[in-house]
């Protein structure tokens, strides 16, 4: 039987033009770091270096709290229509760079192109535009008749949604009159600095909104800074135990979305063939780097074998290979640490015995690359059933009731998200009332508006991004 081929669509990289070196910034204005300190940031996909970034310091952090201490004032005595203003601004010159973005976002993170542009870009002007109608309207949130801003907000962002992770931490603290110093990840810091080149075309006031690149080091002493009032940080359980230590017994507002082992629960009455098409979408969307990916396969034993034959064949369907490719359904994973520990944590699945399988699939010989990955024969012991991997693998377990599957859902530290497939709404229902997830999709999976809170339990945090819930960790309600 003959097949299609694809012939290469590539994007150019010609929308484009990245600076060989970029500064902090800071009131309004790029500076390089105080002690000339900088790093390099890598196309994971072909590893070469893109441009060379200031990696900010103590001092510089100091530096950015001030202008955000300073600019303060000015911008939540502003009424709430005139920073909507700003917010509406911002979201249509998000627009109108929708296509340089994208391209941007995908050389310097290496998810695919038709994902930076079809789903990132359009999300994040979403969220400034629904931020934007908020501003004028705070005393209808529900959150008493004059709730207050509550000063500088330290946002710490992780690299795998750079530009999206920065619209929902920003939107909503400038629509509540709050200001910003975020720190994007150190592997990818290139949109959040062209965000900054926005704001200053938006005409924002300096000082509003800062930039400070660098490490952990950089992330450790914004939301240790004795002038932040609030932190925002998504990214690993593990660091956000350490910012809840640093934020205890301070007057900071926290809010933390960590990681998460979501189960995607497949009963035998699901549509298959759409259930399949959630599973690849809840796992292998932007290589499985997503904290609420759908990365434990829960399907009810009688339907399990035809459920894995179907998904095996839409695996091999999957392309793999340059992300700027319009054809490409699978990137480059974004680190060379990263791929050491997928890789570390599939060798341990295979080593405790569980079937490992992989679609043929040959990978680019440079960059960072990772083949999707099925685990069978798995249990609950495993390792890969455990732990966040955070990459293109997943885990498959059966189960007979409704019961067990719940049991075996909840049976995880983390609790982000779950899916649900069936047919019986009454199921639907009776299920996300026992599962302890924060988000549930039913029949559907990876799905976000702007307009609908996102938030974990347990080891995935605390708190809500998104919706009128957004609002609340901005306001001194």
């Amino acid at each position: 039987m003959s097949t299609f081929e694809y012939a290469p669509a590539p994007e150019s990289r010609a929308v484009v033009d990245i600076a060989p070196s970029h500064g902090l910034f800071i009131g309004g204005e790029f500076r390089p770091a105080a002690d000339g300190k900088v790093f390099k940031t890598v196309s994971p996909a072909s590893e070469e270096v893109l441009s060379e970034v200031a990696w900010a310091g103590e001092a510089d952090v100091d530096a950015a709290v001030a202008a955000a201490r300073a600019a303060f004032p000015a911008w939540s005595a502003l009424p709430g229509a005139e920073r909507g203003k700003y917010l509406f601004r911002i979201a249509r010159l998000l627009q109108e760079h929708s296509r340089e973005l994208a391209v941007l976002e995908t050389l310097d993170n290496g998810k695919p192109i038709r994902e930076s542009r079809d789903v990132d870009l359009p999300l994040v002007a979403a969220h400034f535009f629904y931020y934007a109608g908020w501003a004028d309207k705070l005393r209808y949130a529900g959150f008493g008749d004059a709730p207050r801003p509550l000063g500088v907000a330290a946002q710490v962002i992780p690299w795998n949604f750079p530009l999206l992770m920065l619209a929902w931490k920003i939107a909503p603290a400038l629509a509540t009159g709050n200001t910003v110093v975020l720190k994007p990840a150190e592997t990818t810091p290139l949109t959040a600095l062209r965000f900054a080149e926005i704001c200053v075309q938006a005409g924002l006031p300096a000082g509003v909104v800062n930039i400070v690149t660098g490490d952990g080091a950089t992330g450790a002493a914004l939301v240790g800074h004795e002038g932040v009032d609030k932190v925002a940080f998504t990214g690993s359980t593990e660091v956000g135990r350490a910012i809840a230590r640093t934020v205890a017994g301070t007057r900071k507002k926290l809010t933390l979305e960590l990681g998460g082992k979501a189960a995607n629960i497949v009963f035998d009455d699901a549509p298959l063939d759409q259930a399949v098409e959630g599973v690849v979408n809840g796992i292998f969307f932007n290589q499985g780097h997503v904290c609420c990916a759908g990365s434990r396969l829960l399907v009810q034993e009688s339907v399990a074998d035809e459920l894995l034959d179907a998904l095996k064949r839409r695996m091999a369907t999957l392309r793999v290979g340059d992300p700027l490719d319009k054809n490409t359904d699978v990137g480059a994973i974004n680190s060379a640490a990263q791929l050491a520990r997928i890789e570390e944590l599939t060798a341990a699945g295979e080593a405790e015995g569980a079937e490992r399988w992989s679609p043929p699939c040959e990978l680019p010989s440079t960059g960072y690359w990772f083949a999707p990955t099925l685990f069978t024969g798995v249990t609950q012991a495993h390792r890969v059933a455990r732990e966040e991997i955070f990459g293109p693998v997943l885990s498959v377990l059966t189960f007979r009731t409704p019961d067990e599957a719940v049991a075996k859902a909840n049976n995880t530290p983390y609790g982000l998200s779950a899916g649900i497939w069936t047919e019986k709404g009454s199921r639907i229902l009776w299920m996300a009332n026992r599962l302890r997830a924060g988000v549930i999709w039913s029949n559907t999976f990876n799905k976000f508006d702007p307009t609908s809170p996102f938030g974990g339990y347990r080891e995935s945090g605390y708190g809500r991004e998104g919706g009128r819930h957004g609002l609340e960790a901005y306001l001194d309600a």
